[in-house]
Formats: structure tokens, C-alpha cells, sequence
């Protein structure tokens, strides 16, 4: 297994602007509107992220609580955070997403997940499974989701 891709990433043009795109993503309680795994209920605490360091809380369709570290964040353009279990370090791997405004209607967004530095095997057959499909359908449910707002 040493030479599986750890770093899979899918894009997507999207008919909205890069503003109401990020609004979308930055805020936990929407989340669970776009998510393509199906893997999330519901914000436990967090409100619109705005800076690295910051944490929000989401509980998974499992009934599991997910601690999210923002490690990258730059406004209307990107963010990136690392989940764990409640309380503790986050577990190796990082949902990123990156988003580019094409014109004033339309921006391009990049959906990126990492595991490289994940070691929990217990998390590794998700982390495997995550492929651009399910990265694919976040991005197809984010984008409906988005175009429904500017229209």
C-alpha cells in the first residue's frame, strides 16, 4: 500500500460567485446541505469560520463528534481544516477547498482531501474509499445548492 495516492482532489466551474460559493463552505451549519459522503448531521458548536485556529464541532451520521481545526484559511478564497475526536489532536488527514472567482457569475472550486499523514488505522478504509467521486458530489450538491441562491 505504499505507493496508494493519499491526495485525491476534484474541480468543478460553478454558476455562482466566489463570494456566495465560500459563504457556503465557511459556514458549519451548511455543511450537512453538501455534503457527498452523507457523513454529517449537524453543527455541534462553530459559527462562520474566519482564521486559522479556529474550531467548530460537527456530529457525523454515526452519532460520532468531530472536532475540525482550520489549519488554512484565506477569505472568499480558502480553507482548509483537520478533523478529530472530540478533544483530541486532529487524526492526519485535511478537507481543503479552494475557491476561484472566473468573472463576477462563476467561479471554479477545488475540493481537496489528504490523508498523507494519517496513521490511524481505524480511519484508513474511509480514507481509501474517499475518491474523487464522493469529492465529485460535494462539489455537485454545493453547487446546485449555490446556483439556487443567485438565481
Amino acid at each position: 500500500m505504499d505507493n496508494e495516492t493519499r491526495v485525491v482532489s476534484s474541480t468543478r466551474d460553478i454558476a455562482a460567485p466566489a463570494e456566495t460559493v465560500f459563504e457556503l463552505i465557511a459556514d458549519p451549519r451548511r455543511q450537512p446541505e453538501w455534503d457527498g459522503n452523507d457523513n454529517l448531521v449537524e453543527v455541534i458548536k462553530g459559527e462562520r469560520i474566519r482564521a486559522v485556529g479556529e474550531i467548530f464541532a460537527m456530529r457525523t451520521t454515526k452519532g460520532n463528534h468531530r472536532d475540525n481545526l482550520v489549519v488554512d484559511f484565506e477569505e472568499g478564497r480558502r480553507i482548509a481544516w483537520r478533523p478529530g475526536n472530540e478533544g483530541e489532536a486532529p487524526a492526519g488527514h485535511e478537507w481543503r477547498w479552494e475557491v476561484e472567482p472566473l468573472d463576477d457569475v462563476t467561479s471554479r472550486v477545488t475540493h481537496t482531501y489528504d490523508w498523507t499523514e494519517l496513521t490511524d488505522e481505524a480511519r484508513m478504509p474511509r480514507a481509501r474509499a474517499t475518491q474523487e467521486p464522493q469529492l465529485r458530489a460535494s462539489l455537485d450538491r454545493l453547487a446546485t445548492l449555490a446556483e439556487s441562491l443567485t438565481t
